[in-house]
């Protein structure tokens, strides 16, 4: 089952977080928990967890320079983050997501839906059979074992999601991806976002690679490629 993934819950409400950590420990989870954004930090210092469920509205540091920071740490880059908010507009969303979230949830919200949502994560941190580990287009070159990108040879920091897309989109070899089912490869089916969302990552992730960008490329009407572009700058 599930009993060797530890998650790691950040969240000030003391009920809360009890009703989250009883409810994954039945699961099968292992369940650390911790009450502000600085002991989340030190925790994550002491051993880094499977999966971080992280509310946003914390005491002493925020969840958002929480993930910020985790996503800054190579040690810590590929470990999905599940955002818990009262924050329900789609800005508020958008921002989570940039700033490296793998889910996004509004409270309050359904036990059975999170627990669906941390099932789906870990399911999409498995790396796929037919996918290669180490791709390369252009300047650039992906590295999934490691976790790490580079263009012209310097590393290259990119979000959980970030990372996703471009290793999905250099995966398909060529092959145009619908935002519909970028976001299904990405994000998984179970979680509910805009196209706008995928957008967003595309718009910073072109921004991060540079002189790079044009690699990836819009099919207007339809989503997104990975090819080499001619000399065409992205749209």
């Amino acid at each position: 089952m599930t009993a060797t993934k530890t998650i790691l819950v950040v969240e000030d409400e003391a009920d809360l977080r009890d009703l989250l950590s009883y409810n994954l420990q039945k699961e099968g989870y292992l369940c650390r928990c911790v009450p502000d954004g600085a002991s989340a930090l030190s925790e994550v210092r002491r051993q880094a967890p499977d999966l971080v469920i992280l509310d946003r509205m914390l005491p002493k540091r925020s969840g958002d320079e929480v993930a910020l920071a985790l996503q800054r740490d190579p040690l810590t880059a590929g470990v999905p983050i599940i955002m818990l908010t009262a924050k329900v507009e789609e800005a508020d969303q958008l921002v989570g997501f940039a700033i490296g979230a793998a889910d996004y949830i509004t409270k309050p919200f359904s036990m059975k839906l999170l627990l669906a949502r941390v099932a789906a994560a870990f399911r999409r941190g498995q790396p796929a059979a037919a996918m290669p580990a180490q791709m390369a287009g252009g300047p650039i070159r992906l590295d999934a074992d490691r976790y790490e990108v580079t263009v012209h040879d310097a590393v290259v920091p990119l979000t959980t999601t970030e990372f996703r897309i471009l290793k999905t989109l250099m995966s398909a070899n060529g092959r145009v991806l619908d935002r519909g089912k970028l976001i299904d490869l990405v994000l998984g089916s179970a979680v509910a976002v805009t196209d706008r969302t995928i957008d967003v990552h595309i718009a910073a992730l072109r921004k991060k690679l540079g002189d790079a960008a044009g690699w990836i490329q819009t099919v207007r009407g339809v989503g997104y490629t990975f090819r080499e572009p001619h000399d065409r700058p992205p749209e």
